[in-house]
């Protein structure tokens, strides 16, 4: 049957016994969602993430000073915070899950000086 059908072996026992217990029902399309779904990134991982985000691309070497979702992609990997690059849908789903809508930094980043926020709403750009 395997053979004639074009699939392994394992594949045609898996199907007799799948009809053996639900009959014509196991013809049935089934979903090919993934049963259960874990995060690319661990927590640890995303909290380094958001210590990254937290300083400038150029501290990394880079050339620019705004971070983008794959350049934060690049980077992690380049450090070793990941063992292979991340699409940029991984990235924006770990900065999701740390509570933070991905958008310009100037408009979410913190600072350590205690008058950043007056400094901010002063300044006129």
């Amino acid at each position: 049957m395997a053979q004639s059908l074009g699939c392994a072996t394992q594949t045609v026992r898996n199907s007799l016994r799948e009809f053996q217990s639900r009959g014509l029902e196991c013809l049935q399309p089934q979903s090919r969602r993934p049963k259960t779904v874990r995060p690319v990134l661990e927590e640890s991982q995303r909290e380094q993430l958001r210590a990254l985000l937290h300083t400038s691309p150029r501290q990394s070497g880079k050339s620019t000073s705004l971070w983008t979702l794959e350049l934060a992609a690049e980077v992690m990997y380049e450090q070793g915070l990941t063992a292979r690059r991340l699409s940029r849908e991984a990235i924006r789903q770990a900065v999701q899950r740390l509570g933070v809508k991905w958008k310009r930094a100037k408009r979410w980043l913190t600072s350590p000086d205690p008058q950043y926020a007056l400094k901010k709403s002063n300044w006129k750009g």
